[in-house]
């Protein structure tokens, strides 16, 4: 009796918590009608080829990183060579290269002094090649093996944490983001609506510059011959704002040496100006980032300060004042659209490296209820067939059987709602297979009862042994299906990882219904006719 009471005590409280964690995935509330506190607010998650959605492929150009490391190290390496009262003749990045930095400066006592400052302030630079004469020494350097290596990898650390915030301020619910080798990241994106903003924003490096528009030189010279080696060409691209249609291209010839950058931005948001008459998106400055910007207005007052993004000038006011507050704006020709997916690229950070698609994946809802439609068919059609074929061969334990395997249903429901999983198409096959093993479970143990029945026994003696025999090797068979399963979702991908989580709840269910659950109603079906032949 004991027993028995610890069996139906478990069984009531995993029926309540199932129902519980069930009820928001079969109840379909009314818009803005809020569900109960004492239930999960979720519900059960639907994979990608469930319910539509984008499935994408980006590889992340880690070598870019190291050339912006060098980039960012020409115009500290200028003033701190300038600082050690040494003339640099040149120092730029090899365009041809993008782990060479050329530096040239005086030969005897300037190069010495270099070679020195070289050596306390660049631990992680190396000399590669070292040429020139008596007036002129050039110097080819590069990042030591290591920590180019560094860089690279935490390029795609860096880039994986960048999407995964972007796609949260995004709102997609449930996204999928891994790292797949040493530079690749795959991303699943279930129910979206707009595919092509949301690669436009996961493809978007949202590298922001503030950098001057050099007005010694003519830009037109520029376009005509080559641009002085302190500047380079970069465009400010009209559009139009209904169609999206480039309508004019504007040149400027911004000076290489970066500002300030979007690192000390706290906020970006898209507003609207009604005097312009266009969206524009503002800025916000942490303190560092502040008093930058506010040295930078004061210090070049009546000079054109360049907001730079993706190489592409946005806009190139003059500074008329000293910008306190550390407050600025992004103007441009773009919708409302294009200001709110530039804000969420400023607000998650850059990007450290530029990312290219190499896979392309749209899966549309229609297909995805078209595969819901057939994947709940078959396990509808199945679990029929299999309840029939209990009930008419087993009789009333067929049917206590149909019991058990229609709450091992529910606790597999309520399993996913419960830890948030995802179910897919391979998923519901993961279902069909469980369902498949609980009734192989239960024939196991009715035909063990059986045997014991022809042997003479009665029929508590005969329940009691079947079980206990059968357990054996319904443990035996799950445990050893579970480590498969356990295989599955460490080393899969995608389908795989949806099968191997239906599949390891359902054997995890199937065991608890079985050898629990089917043996306290069998046990109460026998002690209500002790005296009549045991309906199996």
């Amino acid at each position: 009796m004991k027993a028995f009471s610890w069996k139906l005590a478990s069984l009531i409280l995993v029926m309540a918590v199932s129902i519980i964690y069930v009820m928001p995935t079969v109840v379909m509330y009314k818009k803005g009608l809020s569900q109960p506190d004492m239930w999960p607010n979720k519900k059960i998650n639907l994979g990608l080829d469930l319910q539509g959605g984008m499935h994408l492929l980006l590889e992340v150009e880690s070598e870019k990183a190291v050339a912006n490391s060098l980039d960012s190290k020409v115009g500290d390496m200028r003033k701190r060579m300038f600082q050690s009262q040494i003339v640099p003749k040149l120092v730029k990045r090899l365009d041809s290269s993008v782990d060479l930095l050329t530096v040239q400066t005086d030969s005897g006592e300037p190069a010495a002094k270099f070679e020195e400052l070289l050596k306390k302030e660049y631990p992680d630079l190396e000399i590669k090649s070292k040429s020139g004469d008596t007036t002129v020494t050039s110097y080819q350097l590069a990042l030591i093996p290591a920590e180019a290596e560094r860089i690279e990898k935490s390029a795609v650390d860096q880039a994986l944490e960048t999407i995964r915030n972007r796609i949260d301020q995004f709102g997609v619910a449930e996204p999928e983001i891994r790292k797949l080798g040493e530079n690749r990241i795959q991303i699943q994106l279930p129910g979206i609506k707009d595919p092509e903003n949301a690669k436009n924003l996961l493809g978007k490096t949202a590298v922001l510059q503030f950098r001057l528009v050099d007005d010694q030189h003519n830009v037109d010279q520029a376009l005509n011959s080559s641009p002085p080696p302190d500047a380079e060409i970069l465009y400010e691209v009209s559009k139009d704002p209904v169609t999206g249609a480039v309508i004019s291209k504007t040149p400027y010839l911004i000076k290489k040496e970066v500002l300030l950058t979007g690192e000390s931005l706290t906020d970006a948001r898209v507003s609207y100006d009604t005097n312009d008459q266009q969206f524009f998106v503002s800025i916000d400055f942490d303190s560092r980032g502040a008093r930058k910007f506010a040295d930078i207005t004061g210090q070049y007052i009546n000079k054109r300060l360049a907001i730079v993004l993706d190489d592409m000038v946005y806009s190139a006011p003059v500074i008329q004042a000293k910008i306190v507050g550390g407050h600025a704006r992004i103007t441009g020709s773009f919708t409302q659209e294009e200001g709110k997916i530039l804000a969420i690229a400023l607000r998650a950070g850059a990007l450290p490296a530029p990312v290219t698609t190499l896979e392309e994946r749209t899966v549309g809802p229609a297909l995805g209820m078209d595969a819901i439609k057939k994947g709940v068919f078959s396990m509808i059609l199945g679990t029929v067939v299999v309840f029939l074929f209990m009930a008419i061969y087993y009789k009333m334990a067929g049917v206590i059987a149909n019991v058990t395997l229609f709450l091992n249903i529910l606790i597999m429901a309520a399993a996913l709602a419960m830890f948030e999983a995802t179910l897919t198409l391979p998923g519901i096959a993961g279902f069909v297979l469980t369902i498949g093993m609980a009734v192989d479970a239960h024939v196991l143990i009715y035909e063990r009862v059986r045997e014991e029945l022809r042997l003479g026994k009665s029929p508590s003696a005969a329940l009691a042994a079947g079980f206990e025999r059968a357990a054996l090797t319904i443990i035996d068979s799950n445990v050893t299906t579970l480590i498969a399963a356990v295989v599955l979702y460490q080393y899969g991908t995608g389908p795989v990882k949806g099968f191997a989580v239906t599949l390891s709840i359902g054997i995890v269910a199937s065991l608890f219904t079985s050898l629990i659950v089917c043996e306290m109603f069998m046990s109460a079906m026998v002690k209500r006719s002790e005296d009549k032949p045991l309906s199996i």
